[in-house]
């Protein structure tokens, strides 16, 4: 069987191609990385305004929402044209696929003026206000309270493992507007600046956190005022913007864990090469641990090519509900797999794989730990197989 593309989708992919050897950032400057997820170095802000200018930032919207109405096919192609060259259209990745899409989704003329454009043109960058000290992977169990008060909503309560809130501008956030209401229905969604008095953001590294990246928060709500027009959407409608918005996370997600697991493979066998004086003689381990995951990265492959290929018919497509289990599982595999190959020497932060390019400092041990957050974010494994169980095999909740 051989994998193909129409006359028309390859020619798309070769605009994009001659595109982007003109104007991609250099990887001198891609090793300005950014402080956190919501933290946008110059380069970073210009790279996506030019994107946006061009069309190229979100290719299946129209020209004045940077996009250029491209068809789905086309649409994976640019996503896997952009992963094969490791580059990301935004360094504020809620921004840009998670606050940005509800605006248009679900908001007014006005909001998307205030609100996503400045975010699409990298000119904002963005939090999101959903998890909870007591209502992590049980978002609707959140208990921050907004209560109207004459023209404004009036905020208490606190959020948690809020990404990049100490560089955001924005933040989508999610509250509770009616308690008595059954926990899905009397919650709200609401669109904020971070500078608005009465918020306290308080940054805590992670213990697998690089240099000078800190990207978790603690805030702090206290009789925090924003106007009612600030609704995203229908007042107690904030669980469907809620699975909208993480809808438009897991899109495309495959294909960038695609990539990122056929990356952390292709590190694998480099320095696995490397250990051995450039020969390629390991152990039995070693050999099953890199030919199992290369078996997981084909198959993760062809099962989103298949998904893509029903939803595009007009199909339902129960593989994408697999996909980001599995990969994520298969990259949390790879590298304790890895380390274990390595031996007590993973534990030393200093043993890191060979340097091939930009993003490959990182110690072997501390992707692994990493590797849980990939587990958590955009929906934990455990919630994802109850969806599965439910939606896809028809299990008993």
């Amino acid at each position: 069987m051989r994998l193909h593309y129409d006359d028309e989708t390859e020619r798309f992919r070769a605009e994009l191609d001659e595109w982007l050897d003109e104007h991609a950032p250099s990887e001198d400057q891609m090793r300005d990385r950014p402080l956190s997820s919501a933290h946008l170095p110059d380069w970073a802000r210009r790279w996506q305004r030019t994107l946006f200018d061009a069309g190229w930032l979100v290719p299946g919207w129209p020209p004045e929402l940077g996009g250029r109405n491209a068809t789905p096919v086309q649409q994976m192609v640019y996503f896997e044209e952009l992963s094969s060259r490791q580059i990301q259209r935004s360094l504020n990745i809620q921004g840009l696929s998670i606050f940005a899409p509800s605006v248009i989704d679900f908001g007014t003329e006005e909001q998307k003026q205030r609100w996503a454009l400045p975010v699409l043109r990298a000119e904002r960058a963005t939090c999101l206000g959903m998890s909870e000290p007591g209502a992590g992977s049980d978002l609707a169990g959140l208990t921050t309270r907004a209560e109207l008060d004459g023209d404004d909503f009036v905020i208490n309560g606190q959020k948690v493992w809020t990404s990049g809130a100490h560089h955001a501008d924005f933040c989508l956030c999610f509250v509770r507007t009616d308690p008595s209401a059954p926990k899905h229905k009397g919650i709200s969604a609401v669109l904020l600046e971070m500078t608005t008095p009465g918020i306290t953001v308080r940054p805590f590294p992670s213990f697998v956190d690089k240099a000078a990246w800190v990207d978790f928060n603690e805030v702090f709500f206290d009789d925090v005022r924003v106007p009612r027009e600030n609704l995203l959407g229908d007042l107690n409608d904030g669980w469907r913007v809620a699975n909208t918005s993480l809808a438009h996370e897991r899109g495309m997600l495959w294909i960038y864990e695609s990539a990122h697991l056929d990356r952390a493979l292709e590190i694998a066998l480099d320095d696995a090469g490397a250990r051995n004086g450039g020969q390629r003689r390991h152990s039995a381990q070693l050999r099953d641990t890199l030919v199992d995951a290369y078996v997981d990265a084909l198959a993760l492959r062809c099962l989103g090519y298949r998904g893509f290929a029903k939803l595009s018919a007009g199909k339902a497509a129960p593989e994408h509900l697999l996909l980001k289990l599995f990969a994520s599982e298969s990259s949390q595999r790879l590298f304790l797999d890895f380390c274990e190959t390595i031996g007590v020497e993973a534990l030393d932060v200093e043993t890191r794989p060979v340097e091939m390019r930009v993003d490959n400092s990182w110690p072997w041990m501390n992707r692994y730990l990493g590797s849980f957050g990939t587990t958590i974010s955009g929906g934990t494994s455990e919630i994802q197989r109850n969806i599965i169980a439910e939606r896809v095999l028809g299990l008993p909740r």
